[in-house]
């Protein structure tokens, strides 16, 4: 019922994007360091900025759409069961 993924995998996934777009509204962040391509820390923060660039909404859609399409029928699968 639960496989563990990596931080690096809900990053590439949009994921992450996508939450912080999400707790962007309440004016909270997940904030990651990244170094070498690995994530390092991760915590959650209050931010005074609200949203993205429209190059990072891109992004964020384009990574978000793949990861859908990738896994759109194990993702019905799963509801439906």
């Amino acid at each position: 019922m639960i496989e563990e993924k990596s931080w690096e995998d809900f990053r590439s996934s949009g994921m992450l994007w996508w939450i912080n777009m999400i707790l962007h509204t309440f004016g909270w962040a997940i904030v990651t360091e990244v170094s070498g391509g690995k994530v390092t820390r991760i915590f959650p923060a209050r931010v005074k900025f609200r949203g993205f660039t429209e190059e990072g909404n891109a992004e964020g859609y384009q990574k978000v759409s793949a990861y859908l399409e990738e896994n759109a029928t194990a993702l019905k699968e799963e509801a439906d069961s």
